[in-house]
């Protein structure tokens, strides 16, 4: 609209009694008129601030223990769990005796088979009803699961738990990236978005410190990695209360007054991204299912999450083959932590402070990840060799890189029910990729025991056999 036909700015008003809502729009417009309002700069910016401040360590907390609870597994595997749950199987009728990983390989699969099952149905769910009370009631119940953890006495059993914690857990990452699409504007979004997955690396180290404590643990009656499970769960459920204090939207945020509420909905308006609609539009539904770019931004995360796979489920457990102690391993965790956590940062600030950067930041950071995995694989796995070390350290890179990825499908899109659609999606391929690495990981290995004659590649070559005919593929 030209300028000089636009309507008149308008002053806040002293009450936002006068709106009235209509449930098929924008929570919004129950609060604010359809013309602009004035809104002083300073105004504006203590209202950022005490969104900041309540938001962002709410969900850096909450995504910590996310990251957290997966990444347990590789530090119980190291202490005692795969011995206690039988995810060890030795196979003595071969000579010489073959060990199999493959249950501990489908206990990390259980849990993103957890996570697809979930996304939809919570993400939805979180949409239609209050947010508060359907995070926090999730996440206790998260918490629940997560203790009993330490009940479990088979490997069956583990698979059960582990489907139902990757379950509910999926509710946490896509309610972040709404809360952050709902709260901020798209040049605010990149950096808020990096604060909250900024605890991947935080809580890589965090976490690692912690199942360093427990490790030390050698009475009682419990082994160290049921007292790890324990203690993730309690802090869970605290972190469940908690949850229940996170409004539905700005309009609803009880750490605003009645005019900062308006001025955190007025200031979105010229993103034309919305607040919140807990209407489920069918419509929505289907731009978002034709809209290439999200298809895009799912392909991006699903190529980025295929190097998360391994080092969330298996780090400590891959850092151990290249001959250091369980203890060792824990605590090679922290210069990976470290490299994620400042890179994820520095990355969201570069993007608040550059317009259209976070594509060639995307670029650079993939190429240290490439760099890290062919130092693993080209270098010599002697014991304690330092250049494997590092390659797997850079790998943390892949941090920054999924960051952006993100906060670029996030800040692209508008409409209440295509936003959640959209960061369900990428966290569908988030799962799906490392679904696929466990899977060529576990066929890999199962082709890499088998005895095969060398004379016979030759003669296999050029008979049109697909991958699963050929056993020299």
């Amino acid at each position: 609209m030209d300028r000089r036909t636009r309507p008149p700015v308008e002053k806040l008003p002293a009450s936002t009694a006068g709106y009235e809502g209509h449930p098929e729009k924008d929570a919004a417009a129950a609060i604010v008129p359809d013309h602009a309002l004035d809104l002083d700069r300073a105004s504006e910016r203590r209202v950022l601030r005490k969104i900041d401040l309540f938001l962002i360590p709410v969900m850096w907390m909450g995504y910590g223990l996310v990251y957290y609870d997966k990444a347990i597994l590789g530090s119980a595997a190291l202490f005692g769990m795969t011995q206690d749950l039988s995810l060890r199987v030795v196979d003595s009728t071969t000579t010489p005796p073959t060990v199999s990983t493959d249950r501990l390989s489908w206990a990390t699969s259980m849990f993103y088979f957890g996570m697809l099952c979930g996304l939809y149905p919570l993400t939805f769910l979180l949409q239609r009803f209050v947010m508060g009370n359907v995070l926090g009631g999730v996440v206790l119940l998260w918490g629940l699961v997560a203790m009993l953890t330490a009940a479990v006495t088979s490997w069956q059993g583990l698979f059960a738990q582990r489907f139902f914690l990757g379950f509910v857990e999926s509710i946490m990452p896509t309610a972040f990236m709404c809360i952050i699409s709902n709260y901020y504007t798209q040049e605010e979004q990149a950096l808020r978005q990096s604060w909250w997955f900024s605890a991947t690396g935080g809580w890589t180290i965090i976490g690692g410190a912690l199942n360093y404590g427990f490790a030390q643990i050698s009475g009682g009656t419990l082994r160290s990695w049921q007292y790890i499970y324990l203690l993730a769960g309690a802090v869970t459920v605290l972190y469940g209360c908690l949850c229940f204090m996170i409004p539905n939207s700005a309009l609803s945020a009880w750490f605003l007054t009645e005019q900062e509420r308006v001025i955190a909905v007025e200031r979105l308006r010229k993103g034309q991204t919305g607040v919140r609609c807990q209407v489920l539009k069918t419509s929505q539904l289907r731009e978002a299912v034709m809209d290439i770019k999200i298809w895009l931004v799912s392909f991006m995360m699903a190529a980025a999450y295929t190097v998360n796979g391994a080092v969330s489920g298996f780090g400590p457990l891959i850092v151990s083959t290249f001959g250091y102690t369980p203890l060792q391993s824990i605590l090679l965790q922290f210069p990976l932590g470290f490299i994620v956590f400042v890179f994820i940062l520095l990355t969201g600030y570069l993007s608040s402070r550059i317009p259209n950067i976070r594509l060639a930041l995307l670029i650079a950071c993939c190429l240290p990840v490439i760099a890290g995995c062919a130092m693993i694989w080209r270098s010599t796995w002697y014991r304690r060799a330092p250049t494997p070390v590092a390659g797997y350290t850079i790998i943390g890179f892949f941090g920054p890189v999924v960051s952006l990825i993100i906060s670029i499908g996030m800040a692209n899109v508008a409409g209440a029910t295509k936003k959640s659609f959209t960061a369900a999606a990428i966290f569908v391929a988030y799962c799906v990729a490392v679904l696929l690495y466990l899977l060529l990981a576990r066929e890999n290995k199962r082709r890499d025991s088998l005895a095969l004659d060398e004379a016979g590649r030759d003669t296999h070559a050029f008979k049109d056999l697909t991958d699963k005919e050929n056993p020299y593929f």
